[in-house]
């Protein structure tokens, strides 16, 4: 490349770049947007390619045109939830800047005219949850306007948590009377009549991620009387043979180990005034070899159905730890690579 073409290039950059600078009114508040030793700049600088810069309660962004957008869009959004009380984390960062970046997916509608971000949020007593990856936007939306939604993939995405805070709200809010939570008992073969103690004993430990995301939402003490009248009911898929369950938010969780059979009884539970939320991960399949998933059935005979909603989240959905989403790519590559092996033996 010649000096002319270089000092071409570097002046078409330049015209490229933008600075813009950000007031906020509060300095208290500005501080916890920046996070602790401006923390949140830095994950800010690290997904957009910008430079953030804090000077008091104002900051200084240079970068691309783009990034500098997307940055001012996530700051001005999570400035305006300090100022409604919430608390500001990494993972909220995090989010606001995922949804910044997916501006360019029109069919996620989560930058409204004029540059501002709107999250789809969920609201229990306790807490408010906004969504931290436009598949998480979409989910949420979905539960809104569907009577039966359907997410599925990799660990770490959010699903059965957001389900659970769905019918959370749902119950505070009286559109329910009562949640139903339910999963096989089925994980990685092992089998229930080796584990100890009574049939509660028994089961407890393959529903604790669901005790544990009530809590979350719910206070311990109202999520003991809620068991305990009924209210919240926590069982197992067989449990749910023969009912009708109606007026009530009912949720499947760890449905890739559902037979084709129970899968059917299960949907074919749903009464009038319900909600049905099915979860799981297809690539994480524990029934014996041989037996067909009913997730893996059901998604493909229900697709195109009115009223249904089916959302996949994929590996850059997980909001875990970030070694979550390498863990997850480094599985799916070894699987689709045992795949191709196996289709060229047979060929």
């Amino acid at each position: 490349m010649s000096a002319q073409e270089k000092r071409q290039n570097s002046v078409a950059e330049a015209d490229n770049l933008e600075h813009v600078v950000l007031s906020f009114e509060s300095n208290r508040l500005a501080t916890e947007l920046f996070g602790q030793f401006d923390e949140h700049l830095a994950m800010i600088e690290q997904h957009l390619g910008v430079d953030a810069v804090a000077r008091g309660n104002q900051v200084d962004l240079r970068g691309s045109a783009d990034g500098v957008g997307q940055a001012r869009v996530a700051l001005e959004y999570l400035y305006e939830q300090l100022e409604k009380g919430e608390s500001l984390e990494r993972g909220d960062v995090d989010g606001a800047v995922r949804m910044a970046a997916s501006d360019d997916q029109p069919q996620l509608p989560n930058i409204e005219k004029g540059g501002r971000l709107s999250m789809a949020q969920i609201g229990t007593r306790k807490k408010a949850i906004s969504a931290r990856t436009p598949t998480q936007d979409a989910y949420i939306r979905a539960m809104d306007r569907s009577e039966l939604v359907f997410g599925t993939g990799p660990a770490g995405t959010g699903k059965t948590y957001l389900a659970v805070a769905y019918a959370a709200s749902l119950l505070e809010r009286g559109a329910v009377d009562r949640i139903i939570l339910s999963r096989p008992a089925v994980e990685a073969g092992e089998r229930l009549g080796f584990l100890p103690g009574d049939m509660k004993d028994k089961v407890d430990p393959y529903l604790r991620p669901l005790y544990d995301a009530l809590y979350d939402m719910i206070a311990g003490d109202k999520v003991e009387r809620a068991v305990s009248s009924g209210i919240i009911e926590i069982a197992p898929l067989a449990f749910m043979r023969g009912r009708t369950l109606a007026n009530a938010a009912v949720i499947l969780d760890e449905a890739q180990n559902c037979t084709s059979m129970q899968m059917k009884m299960f949907l074919t539970r749903l009464g009038e005034d319900s909600r049905m939320i099915v979860t799981g991960d297809p690539s994480q399949i524990d029934l014996p070899p041989g037996q067909k998933s009913g997730l893996v059935e059901a998604l493909k005979l229900l697709r195109g159905i009115e009223g249904i909603s089916m959302i996949e989240f994929k590996s850059s959905d997980v909001v875990r730890h970030r070694l979550v989403s390498d863990i997850v790519n480094a599985y799916d590559s070894a699987a689709a690579k045992n795949r191709a092996s196996a289709e060229n033996k047979q060929g």
